[in-house]
């Protein structure tokens, strides 16, 4: 190769760095992503330091010198010109498809003793990617001697150690040192197979966007505050436990504001009937009840309205009398003031499931006296005898 193509070559690779630079800069112009140069180290830093590895392609432009084995006879020293093309493909690990010429003085003549070698190499880094990672380098290649006594090509092989450090987002710079063979025995009569000492400092050019990094893992949300005591009720019978005295109480059982078994008393006194009232027959309970009436109704509406709310209290349905009259009369008009009792919680929507009876009781259990007009009054009566519950 002629030193105007090693410059033209030289010229080219350069130039594709550069390129490989503008693109990178109009990329990041077009995301709108334009900041200083000292933001801009810290942010390619920051983002080399949070990737796995950068696995685009890259250029690696070389220079370097051999220090040449004696058996060669030509100067001990001279330099060489390469250009590599590779990518990691792990983050300890990269390939490189590479080229480079030297051209050598022969000391006992004014010729050229010229290689132009082109192989695969691979890296072995350790170190994390925003570090100064040593590395061992192997390559397997075959090289191109062209000497006053032969043209051809011949296989080399190349150990190294080297050292590598990450500039930017873009660009690693990278040094290395080695040891080269060269199975050549055509370029010399008395001599074949070459081992050569070499240097090397590349910059290594990275194509295209960077990826972005992996977003962070999701944060898991706190967890909930335990429930308080006055948010739990764990018997479910309608107390919370902070206000529950009775924490184990069976379903279904009626509790009052303690959390503890209630009775449901449900209190007819006030509805009271007219003497001799039902008669035979008679369904409408309006017209039966002491006066004022409308006191009796409400005070029935409200024993609906228990019975309602309480879907698990059953009552058995009374009627008592006074003294006067026969018992066997008495005890017939008791069952007939229990029987319109009754119809009047069912015709309301009270199931009849619920209720008991109706049953009469005659002149027996009075509650007042029965030698007074009001004693026998408050005994012409109903009620409702609440039912234990569970």
């Amino acid at each position: 190769m002629k030193h105007k193509a090693l410059y033209v070559l030289v010229a080219l690779t350069l130039g594709s760095v550069s390129a490989a630079h503008a693109q990178d800069a109009m990329s990041s112009s077009d995301n709108g992503q334009a900041m200083s140069s000292s933001s801009s180290m810290s942010s390619d830093s920051s983002s080399m330091s949070s990737e796995k590895f950068d696995g685009r392609w890259y250029i690696a432009p070389t220079i370097g010198g051999y220090y040449n084995d004696t058996d060669r006879n030509t100067n001990s020293r001279q330099l060489y010109y390469g250009l590599g093309f590779g990518k990691f493909v792990n983050p300890n690990v990269s390939i490189d498809a590479f080229a480079d010429y030297t051209s050598r003085d022969i000391d006992y003549s004014s010729g050229k003793w010229k290689n132009l070698t082109m192989g695969l190499a691979a890296r072995f880094y350790g170190g994390s990617w925003d570090s100064w990672r040593p590395y061992a380098l192997l390559g397997a290649m075959g090289s191109h001697h062209t000497s006053m006594l032969d043209s051809g090509w011949a296989p080399a092989a190349e150990v190294g150690l080297g050292l590598s450090k990450t500039i930017n987002e873009n660009s690693d710079f990278r040094v290395e040192a080695g040891y080269r063979y060269d199975w050549d025995s055509n370029s010399q009569v008395t001599d074949g197979g070459y081992g050569d000492y070499f240097l090397g400092l590349s910059i290594v050019s990275r194509f295209g966007q960077a990826a972005a990094p992996p977003p962070p893992p999701p944060v898991a949300p706190p967890p909930p505050p335990p429930p308080t005591c006055d948010q739990l009720d764990s018997d479910n019978d309608g107390v919370n436990n902070c206000d529950d005295k009775c924490p184990n109480t069976a379903a279904g059982t009626i509790v009052g504001p303690d959390g503890c078994a209630q009775k449901v008393v449900i209190d007819l006194r006030g509805v009271n009937f007219k003497f001799d009232r039902p008669h035979k027959g008679e369904t409408d309970i309006g017209p039966t009840l002491q006066k004022p009436t409308s006191d009796s109704m409400d005070i029935l509406n409200q024993a609906v309205d228990t019975l309602k709310r309480y879907p698990n209290v059953h009552v058995m349905v009374a009627g008592y009398t006074d003294s006067i009259g026969t018992e066997a009369y008495n005890q017939s008009l008791s069952e007939r003031r229990a029987k319109i009792v009754y119809d009047y919680l069912t015709s309301h929507g009270v199931d009849a499931s619920r209720l008991d009876g109706p049953v009469g009781h005659g002149e027996s259990n009075p509650v007042a006296s029965n030698s007074t007009d009001e004693g026998r009054a408050r005994n012409r009566r109903t009620e409702l005898q609440a039912e234990d519950q569970q």
